[in-house]
């Protein structure tokens, strides 16, 4: 089965294999290397482009599919595709990619071949996370994703990179042990790795609620939900910027991905009788998450919990379990990629520059980078949710289906959207309209290889603002489904109507 003229693993692979192509080039030639990396991370984004083009929005199937069995014994094939949800989380990859890889330029001097060697595999198993549909072929992509992003923390990070590395890779790594306990589970109850197949069985409530816990170790421990979030901080502080834009623009999506493509449609029993407790988690990470940025000092740190509370409003959306909450959610991924992405390349800007996180290191940087000042704000105003960014149309989304959903939750999100903009305008006064520091004094703006590495974020960031229905309408038909998944799962004719959706 190939409907796609293997358009996804051209995606996949031209990546890993362009990796495995630095291997050849000396180590000494760091030019050659820079250039080869963003040769291959620009045309993997071409090659994406067809994906957004040529998506069929309105067709109910699966798109782009590529299927080549594997291990028969097991029934275990390459089986990859995209609906409405994943076809933007790969786009947002590609983009992410370039950027990480303009931004990597001139801030890693050691060990230079080793690291965009690492950043090109993390971009394909990332992708391939997004486009499997079979169960072990997606474990295989989520746990190599692990090793080149360890190497990517621990090897070009902070002073700390040692501990947030392991900290990082323990926490995901028992989150997807008890994963794959329950992958292991479905197969022996079910036959298959197809995760199509899969969305049709029907299974006892028992075992989804115990199924629904295992995935959610996983899933919440990437997002990171309440309170399993703990190793995003470190992480977030002690990467080099490359990393934390892979690690804030796709690695935390990855989480809600999952809910989204098995914690819901395989266990629709269990999210509906879960979906309370999942809103309370979320609530509690979109106010916690905002409270703890007061009292931060550092610049990564506070964007890092920020996130935090971000992804709150985004699993809010999610088990809201109505049109309206999830359009919102998954919106709301692409906004944080964006818009915390773009804070988080511009930090590595200025850090660049000045060799510290510190926000009380900085005031007055508005008279000395009015460049570099205009962008953040831009993106200020977006992460607090101002109508026309792109901010505004997720939040908005989210909160109605939450107050839909629960009102209570609905109320208490909001007041997260109030606590966010204090915090993050407070930030902006501090660094931008102080006196001029003097450890700052001096130093130049933006060039315009950094203007041109932020200029993309800042135009989605409008773009979506001002026309979300573009992106919207990609997902339309998925939800559709998913919801009715989630509304009429349980009975034969529920698992009729997905199986001739999904075929």
């Amino acid at each position: 089965m190939n409907d796609g003229n293997y358009l996804l693993s051209t995606i996949i692979f031209l990546p890993i294999l362009g990796g495995l192509l630095l291997f050849v080039i000396g180590g000494e030639n760091k030019k050659a290397i820079k250039w080869t990396a963003l040769t291959i991370t620009l045309l993997n984004f071409i090659f994406s482009l067809p994906l957004f083009f040529k998506f069929n929005k309105t067709a109910e199937v699966m798109q782009f599919v590529e299927r080549h069995l594997w291990i028969p014994a097991f029934d275990i094939s390459y089986y990859i595709g995209v609906d409405g949800i994943s076809v933007l989380m790969v786009l947002l990859s590609t983009l992410s990619a370039i950027l990480c890889t303009l931004v990597s330029w001139n801030a890693i001097k050691d060990k230079v071949k080793e690291f965009f060697i690492s950043l090109l595999l993390v971009e394909g198993f990332m992708i391939g996370v997004f486009c499997s549909l079979d169960m072990f072929l997606f474990y295989i992509f989520w746990e190599a994703m692990l090793i080149p992003m360890y190497l990517i923390i621990g090897v070009w990070g902070g002073p700390k990179r040692i501990y947030a590395a392991i900290k990082f890779f323990l926490y995901t790594l028992i989150g997807s042990v008890l994963m794959l306990v329950a992958i292991i589970a479905l197969y022996l109850y079910t036959g298959t790795f197809d995760i199509l197949r899969l969305m049709s069985a029907v299974l006892p409530y028992k075992m989804q609620i115990v199924l629904f816990w295992a995935f959610f170790a996983a899933f919440a421990v990437k997002v990171p939900m309440f309170p399993v979030h703990t190793w995003l901080p470190d992480a977030h502080t002690e990467a080099p910027a490359a990393g934390s834009v892979l690690l804030a623009a796709i690695l935390i999506k990855m989480g809600a991905y999952g809910f989204l493509r098995f914690s819901i449609p395989l266990f629709p029993d269990a999210a509906r009788a879960m979906a309370p407790c999942m809103i309370v988690l979320s609530v509690i990470a979109i106010i916690y998450g905002g409270i703890i940025c007061f009292s931060q000092t550092d610049l990564k740190r506070l964007i890092a919990y920020s996130s935090v509370s971000h992804m709150g409003f985004v699993t809010l959306g999610i088990f809201a379990l109505n049109t309206q909450g999830v359009q919102g959610g998954i919106l709301q991924m692409i906004n944080h990629g964006v818009v915390t992405g773009g804070m988080f390349l511009a930090v590595g800007m200025v850090y660049e520059r000045t060799h510290t996180r510190l926000i009380s290191d900085y005031g007055g940087l508005a008279d000395v980078m009015p460049v570099f000042a205009a962008f953040f704000i831009l993106f200020t105003l977006a992460s607090i949710g101002l109508p026309g960014t792109n901010g505004f149309v997720g939040e908005f989304l989210i909160i109605l289906g939450g107050f839909t959903a629960n009102k209570a939750a609905g109320v208490l999100a909001a007041t997260g959207i109030i606590i966010g903009a204090v915090y993050m305008l407070n930030l902006y006064q501090k660094i931008f309209f102080t006196d001029v520091k003097e450890g700052i004094r001096g130093i130049k703006d933006l060039g315009a290889r950094e203007i041109i590495t932020l200029l993309p974020l800042l135009l989605l960031v409008l773009w979506i603002g001002f026309y979300p229905n573009v992106f919207l309408g990609f997902m339309d038909v998925s939800i559709g489904k998913l919801l009715n998944r989630a509304g009429t799962a349980g009975t034969v004719k529920a698992a009729l109507d997905i199986t001739a959706v999904y075929k």
